[in-house]
């Protein structure tokens, strides 16, 4: 069995070349020029194909390593986020229960002004229209009592004719018992 051991200086070099590349997408000018480092490594004898592996291996390795640490850090805080936008949200609708039980409070308290109001004016319309007909007797009423006090003006005038006339009659009787004597 041999093992095989890679030249640190090959191995060094495909570990610089693959950590010098820029992560983003990288220019065709910047990918002529990685492929020529590349070529250069792949004509310099030995085991390259391996060497090349051994740096993208632990490249692609720390890459995931990073990766799985950036989610956990994401998991992590998201669940704080998630735990703290819940508990906003508890105060956010105790907030709202609690306009809520003012408003139906505010409502009650308006209903019942209204209520009040209602009735005053039913009692006001009730007083409007017993006023109105008060008002309609005692018309009625002082147009009798105008009539009686004409008629009661008749009546006296009469009476002073009923007894001028009793007078008279009084007075014929007197004269023509005085001529028939």
């Amino acid at each position: 069995m041999s093992t095989y051991y890679p030249r640190t200086k090959d191995l060094a070099r495909t570990r610089k070349s693959l950590s010098d590349s820029p992560p983003s997408s990288p220019s065709p000018t910047a990918k002529n020029f990685r492929h020529d480092r590349v070529a250069r490594l792949d004509s310099s004898g030995g085991d390259s194909t391996t060497d090349k592996l051994l740096g993208r291996t632990s490249s692609y390795t720390r890459r995931e390593t990073r990766l799985a640490a950036l989610n956990k850090q994401e998991e992590d805080s998201g669940t704080k986020d998630y735990k703290k936008m819940y508990q906003d949200a508890l105060r956010e609708n105790e907030k709202l229960k609690s306009r809520l039980q003012d408003s139906k409070q505010e409502l009650a308290r308006i209903r019942s002004q209204l209520e009040k109001v209602t009735q005053k004016q039913d009692r006001i319309s009730e007083r409007s229209s017993v006023l109105e007909s008060e008002k309609r007797e005692k018309q009625a009423l002082e147009k009798r009592v105008s009539d009686m006090e004409d008629e009661l003006k008749i009546l006296t005038e009469l009476k002073s004719d009923n007894q001028r006339l009793k007078d008279e009659n009084g007075a014929l009787i007197r004269v023509i018992s005085k001529l028939s004597k």
